[in-house]
Formats: C-alpha cells, structure tokens, sequence
C-alpha cells in the first residue's frame, strides 16, 4: 500500500502544478499550448517526481539520478510545472513559456542544469532514447532508472515497436515506460484513428505490463510504480494508466478541441474557478 504521507504530498503537488500548467499555458497567448495531454498526465509526472525517482534539485546532474524522459514531448508543461514546484526552475522562469529566447520552448529542450533530461517532440523518438540510455547504464554498470512517459496516440508509431523489441532483448529491467492514456489524440479519439490491443501489443514486445484503471488517482499510481520499479523482473516495465483528457478544466475534459490551443481570457478564468472549487 502507499505511504499516505506521499500520497498527500503528490497531490498537493499536482494540485499546484495543474494551476502552474493554466498559468503557463495562458501566459503564452496567441502561441497555444497542448494543455489536454498536459493534464491528463499530471499525476503521473507528479508520482514520478514527488514519490518515486531518486533525484536532487540542488545537483540535477548527479550520476546516479533517475532519468524522467518525456517522449510525449507536446505535453511538455506537465513536465515544467514539475520541475518548478520542485525546485528545477523558477516561477519567473516558468512564466517565460514560449516566449522569445526562453528554454522552455513548446517542446522540451536538453537542459539538464534544469531538470531536462532529453529534447523531444518527434513523437516515439523519445522513448527509443530511454531504451537507449536504460541500455548504456546497464553497459556502465550504472545503478539509476529511467522512466518515459509516451502518449497512447504515439504508440501508433513503428520506433515505439522497434525500440520496445530491443529493450526486451536487451533485459532493461531498469527501464519503465508510463503510457498516457487518455484515449484522444490530435485528430480524433486514438479507439478512432488506430483501434488495438495496446496491453497485448506491449506484451507481445515481452514487456512486463500493468494497467492502472485510474491514472489521475496518485495512490494507485504509487503503488503501480513502486511495484514495478522493486519486481525484480528481468524485462523491461510498462504501466498502462486510465486518465482523463484536461483532466481538472470542466470544458477541457475528454475534448479534442482542448488538444492544443490558445485560451482565452474568459476560459482562463473559469479554469481557475474550476481548479479552485476542485
């Protein structure tokens, strides 16, 4: 079972990183923002970094960090709200979004003074990097886990199936994907554009796999990925977890519309309502 304690604490971070993401996200303008695939994996980027991954702040290039790869990269404000309430960057910083010079851009960018692990947004590049870093700390003899969080529209993509295939072969036990899925992509619901078996598929890759019915609920997160993390297993690891498009925003939930846009001062203020009488 999850330590309650933890489990307070994740949400308490993803409560503040959900507004973060709002603040972010408007703060751009007219330049938008992916704000549905953003919330929708709030709290598993918050369970990752408030519950599970062995890493500082105060020296975010340590050897033995864990290493939180963003392949879904166009979900990067999930990823920035983290890294500000943890203390990675600054809330001055994470008002510069998008803007003119700023380092963080609309996908992330390679900064690992700042937390950021890997540039991404070439969806399904991301996570053959994981496999590719969880496999050169197994060569080095290096004793840290990296984990991905990938979109369940990405797994549409061959490098996914490619890259999953030689992590199984390549015995990266010390590798765990989280996929996000919220069942909506960019053009349509992901049961529309590509419907198959994605639990069967990451099986068949010879991936351990577990499914998570709610991926917006921290304790079931927790307890999926300390599992995962201390199975002993010799296959690499994949949580499969239930969320909610823009989960938290009454208008966003489950919309395609809400994929990416900009907001509006109106919608920015029933955002807010919305997260404040949540």
């Amino acid at each position: 079972m999850a330590n309650t304690a933890t489990v307070d604490l994740i949400k308490e971070k993803a409560a503040l990183m959900r507004r973060d993401v709002i603040e972010m996200g408007y703060a751009a303008g007219g330049r938008g923002a992916h704000f549905g695939p953003a919330l929708s994996s709030i709290e598993i980027v918050a369970s990752l970094f408030f519950g599970v991954m062995n890493h500082d702040p105060k020296n975010p290039t340590m050897a033995d960090r864990d290493r939180f790869v963003q392949s879904k990269g166009h979900a990067c404000l999930a990823l920035y709200s983290a890294l500000g309430e943890a203390g990675y960057i600054t809330e001055e910083q994470m008002g510069t979004f998008k803007a003119d010079n700023s380092f963080l851009a609309g996908h992330p960018t390679r900064n690992p003074q700042y937390g950021i692990e890997v540039s991404s947004g070439t969806l399904g590049n991301g996570f053959a990097i994981a496999c590719g870093m969880a496999k050169a700390a197994k060569i080095k003899g290096e004793d840290h886990r990296v984990y991905s969080l990938v979109g369940d529209g990405e797994c549409n993509e061959g490098v996914i199936w490619e890259a999953a295939m030689g992590a199984a072969k390549y015995q990266l036990d010390n590798l765990i994907a989280i996929i996000d899925r919220n069942g909506v992509q960019l053009a349509g619901t992901t049961k529309d554009i590509m419907d198959v078996d994605i639990e069967a598929l990451w099986r068949a890759a010879g991936w351990d796999v577990l499914v998570v019915e709610d991926g917006n609920d921290p304790a079931s997160l927790l307890d999926a990925l300390s599992g995962m993390r201390d199975s002993g297993s010799e296959r690499p690891h994949v949580i499969i977890a239930n969320t909610t498009k823009g989960k938290g925003i009454s208008f966003m939930e489950g919309s395609l519309d809400w994929h990416a846009r900009p907001m509006n001062k109106d919608q920015y203020e029933q955002a807010v309502s919305d997260l404040e009488n949540a």
